[in-house]
């Protein structure tokens, strides 16, 4: 089994329709449970949930889904080590809290944040206008209104699992686009 690794470039833009569908049976299966692992690692029912979706995005933009023996198990070691992230990421931030005469160098001034805050945005509302129909309003139904994958599904007269499958591929979609270098 292949292991997570942030520096390989093992993601690709567009999902395997199949993979996808894959991917958001496991979530149906199993989302819970991971939820609730991270839960107990990071003290923080939001911080469980983000790092969730963000397992999931990248499981499901993996490079070669095929060269995984066991998607279940890699998506647990993909949340797990971006557990691990977000750990080291509270304490760097817990000891600069406690060091006010040094300046935090990391971070950007505010007007800077907010500029680049308001371009993420932009760059999220436009990959939105890139989906389909159905998959962004599936997307802006769940992620953003937060309303239950069966209300959707019964308004989008669909299934729960291709509501699953829409959010998933509007979250790799825009994971892609926003994190996308720009060209000159």
């Amino acid at each position: 089994m292949h292991t997570p690794d942030h520096d390989r470039g093992t993601m690709r833009e567009s999902p395997d329709p199949a993979h996808a569908l894959r991917v958001a049976e496991l979530f149906r299966e199993h989302n819970r449970a991971l939820v609730a692992f991270l839960r107990c690692r990071l003290d923080s029912l939001a911080d469980a949930q983000e790092v969730a979706q963000e397992a999931y995005v990248r499981l499901v933009t993996l490079e070669h889904p095929e060269a995984v023996d066991s998607l279940r198990a890699y998506l647990f070691r993909i949340a797990s080590n971006l557990a691990v992230d977000r750990l080291r990421m509270r304490q760097v931030r817990a000891t600069h809290a406690f060091e006010p005469e040094e300046p935090a160098l990391h971070l950007a001034p505010v007007p800077e944040r907010t500029a680049e805050a308001g371009e993420r945005l932009h760059q999220l509302a436009a990959a939105l206008r890139e989906l389909p129909a159905k998959t962004a309003r599936a997307f802006v139904a769940h992620m953003i209104d937060g309303r239950d994958v069966g209300a959707i599904a019964r308004d989008m007269r669909i299934t729960e699992r291709m509501v699953r499958y829409h959010v998933t591929r509007a979250l790799a979609h825009c994971r892609a686009r926003v994190d996308e270098p720009e060209n000159p």
